[in-house]
């Protein structure tokens, strides 16, 4: 099967990253397409920066043509419900996806993210998937997305600080790493904490995996139908449907 992994954001080696976390997940048999948009947000880290995010995913889902399924690596799930109305093939957000590896596997799991100002988000997400009450607490580790590009940054350090935190006053079964951008990291962090660390990179291709080989396809009706033909205007003219 053939996945297309877009990473949202405008930066190549976070995109490669993902690549080659997504690579150690699959299938031998499963060739997997990394890539981003060339216009956009370098990271997103906000509402603001995902609003400007989507056309630039689309668009790559555009370029792409067939694939059977999708991955949008950004924790955010930025997107996902555009992304599902343009495929029919499977889409999986990387949020979404680890919420629920985590809900299987741990009673209780708390997240890690970069910023404050992603836990909103990602607080609405959980509400949205129904996962809400399985999340702990979501915590933010005071990290920049493009921090965790820069070796030998302290970024490593203060995520796993925060998981001890978690562990300790969340009381914690397993953690959600909450970005892409994280997903190196995983294993270690795991081994080095002695509980179940979640890459929602990894998990979202098992996930895709699962449907692709079960024959489930996007459901087109009600709100992910395909979008009405209509002509858009200026700019978003090569987006009509």
């Amino acid at each position: 099967m053939r996945l297309l992994v877009v990473n949202p954001n405008t930066t190549q080696s976070m995109t490669e990253k993902i690549g080659e976390a997504a690579r150690a997940a699959a299938l031998p048999s499963t060739e997997i397409v990394a890539v981003n948009p060339d216009a956009g947000p370098p990271s997103i880290e906000g509402y603001y920066d995902e609003v400007f995010a989507i056309p630039g995913l689309i668009g790559e889902m555009r370029r792409a043509g067939p694939v059977d399924g999708t991955i949008i690596a950004c924790f955010d799930d930025t997107g996902l419900e555009a992304a599902r109305s343009f495929s029919a093939a499977p889409v999986i957000g990387i949020g979404e996806a680890a919420f629920h590896m985590a809900s299987l596997i741990a009673g209780k799991f708390s997240v890690v993210t970069t910023l404050s100002r992603s836990v909103p988000a990602i607080e609405h997400n959980l509400v949205r998937y129904g996962l809400a009450s399985r999340c702990a607490r979501v915590r933010a580790a005071d990290v920049a997305v493009l921090e965790l590009e820069i070796p030998g940054s302290a970024a490593r350090g203060r995520i796993s600080r925060e998981i001890d935190r978690a562990i300790q006053e969340d009381a914690a079964e397993a953690i959600v790493l909450g970005c892409a951008g994280m997903a190196d990291l995983a294993a270690a962090l795991g081994r080095e904490h002695g509980l179940p660390v979640i890459d929602g990179v990894a998990a979202a291709v098992k996930l895709a995996e699962a449907l692709v080989g079960l024959g489930l396809r996007t459901s087109k009706l009600g709100g992910y139908a395909a979008p009405l033909s209509k002509r858009y205007t200026g700019e978003f003219l090569r987006f009509s449907p």
